[in-house]
C-alpha cells in the first residue's frame, strides 16, 4: 500500500469531473462522430492518463508509477472486448449513430461507480484473505480456456438482467424520441429504447468486470492505483470505439494476445499467493516485467493481425461495403 496524500485523490477526482464536463459540453449536440474527431479525443484521453501516471511517479515513486502504467495498459487492452459488445448492442437496438456517444457517456459514468465498488471490495478481500488470489487465477485461466476454444458466453442485449429489470420498473416504448431517455405518453412517464441501451451497456460492463478486476489486482493491491488506472482506461473507451468502429474485425489475432496476457496474469497471481502463503523464496513477477510482457504481446498481436489479414469472405471484392461484420476477440461473430 502506498501513502497517498489526500490532495492527490482530490486532483484525480477533479480531473475526472472536469474531463467529463468538458466532454459533455463538447458533445451537447447529437452528431455522428467521425474518425478524425474520435482520434483527437482518444489522443487526449491517452495523454491525460499518461500525464496522471507521471504525477503518480513523481509523488509516490517509481514502483507506484510502474504499477499504475501497467494496470492502465492492462485494463485498456482488456477493454477492447467492450468495443465489440458496444457494436453488438448498438446493432441490436438499432441506435442511430448520432446518439451513440450520449449512451456511452452515461455508460461510462455507471462503469466508474460499479468498478469502484468492485475494486474496493476486491482490495478488501485480498488484504484479508490472500488465498482468494488462487480463486482469481482460476477465473482468469477459465477465461483463457473459453477464449481459445471460442466458448465465451454469448451476450444477448435484449435478454440481459438489467434490461429485463428496467422493463419491469418502467414501460419502455418501441421508438426513439431523439436523444431523450424519458418521454410522457398519455400523462405517464415512459422510457425510450435509449435508456434500455444504457442498461445493456452497464450489464456488459458487469460481465467484463469478472475478468478485469482479478487481473488488475494481480498488478497492485493499492486502491488508489487500481481505481485510477481503471478510471482512465474507461474514460477513453468512447473515443476508442468511434475511432476503431468498422476496423475491429482486422485485429483477429487480438483474441490470442488477450489469452496470453490473461494467462500470464494468472501465473502472476499464483506466484504472489504462493510467495505470501507458502514460502517467501518463491519469486514474484516484478511490475516492470509485467508491463513489458503486456506491451510486447499487444504490439505483436496488432502487428501480426495487420501483416496477416484474415481471409476475406468468399465473393468479397474488397470494395466499400455498407454492411459491417464484427468479429469478437472472445471468439464470437456478431453481424451488425
Amino acid at each position: 500500500m502506498f501513502d497517498v496524500p489526500f490532495w492527490l485523490w482530490a486532483v484525480f477526482a477533479a480531473t475526472v469531473v472536469v474531463s467529463l464536463a468538458v466532454d459533455l459540453l463538447a458533445h451537447r449536440h447529437a452528431h455522428v462522430i467521425g474518425f478524425k474527431e474520435a482520434a483527437a479525443w482518444s489522443g487526449l484521453w491517452v495523454g491525460l492518463a499518461l500525464a496522471f501516471g507521471a504525477v503518480v511517479f513523481l509523488v509516490l515513486g517509481g514502483t507506484a508509477g510502474t504499477e499504475y502504467t501497467t494496470a492502465w495498459l492492462l485494463e485498456k487492452s482488456l477493454s477492447v472486448d467492450n468495443l465489440f459488445v458496444f457494436a453488438l448492442i448498438f446493432a441490436y437496438f438499432k441506435v442511430p449513430r448520432a446518439y451513440q456517444h450520449r449512451v456511452l457517456f452515461f455508460g461510462v459514468i455507471g462503469a466508474l461507480v460499479f468498478r469502484g465498488v468492485f475494486l474496493a471490495a476486491g482490495v478488501a478481500v485480498v488484504s484479508r484473505f490472500t488465498a482468494v488470489l488462487f480463486v482469481f487465477a482460476a477465473i482468469l485461466f477459465y477465461s483463457v480456456y473459453k477464449i481459445l476454444k471460442g466458448e465465451e458466453e454469448s451476450f444477448d442485449p435484449g435478454r440481459s438482467f438489467a434490461v429485463r429489470l428496467l422493463r419491469k420498473v418502467i414501460p419502455v416504448r418501441d421508438t426513439y424520441a431523439g436523444p431523450k431517455f424519458f418521454v410522457k405518453e398519455a400523462g405517464k412517464l415512459v422510457a425510450t429504447p435509449l435508456l434500455a441501451v444504457v442498461a445493456a451497456i452497464e450489464a456488459a460492463d458487469l460481465i467484463f468486470a469478472v475478468d478485469s478486476v482479478p487481473a488488475v489486482l494481480a498488478v497492485s493491491d493499492d486502491a488508489f492505483i487500481v481505481y485510477t488506472s481503471n478510471a482512465f482506461a474507461i474514460l477513453g473507451l468512447r473515443a476508442l470505439y468511434f475511432m476503431l468502429s468498422g476496423l475491429l474485425d482486422r485485429f483477429h489475432y487480438l483474441s490470442k494476445g488477450l489469452a496470453i496476457i490473461l494467462g500470464f496474469i494468472g501465473v502472476k497471481l499464483i506466484l504472489q499467493a504462493t510467495h505470501k502463503l507458502v514460502s517467501p523464496s518463491v519469486p514474484e513477477i516484478p511490475s516492470p516485467v509485467s508491463l513489458a510482457v503486456i506491451v510486447v504481446v499487444l504490439a505483436g498481436s496488432v502487428i501480426l493481425s495487420l501483416r496477416r489479414p484474415a481471409d476475406a469472405p468468399e465473393g468479397d471484392t474488397g470494395g466499400d461495403s455498407r454492411e459491417e461484420t464484427l468479429t469478437s476477440p472472445r471468439g464470437e461473430r456478431d453481424d451488425q
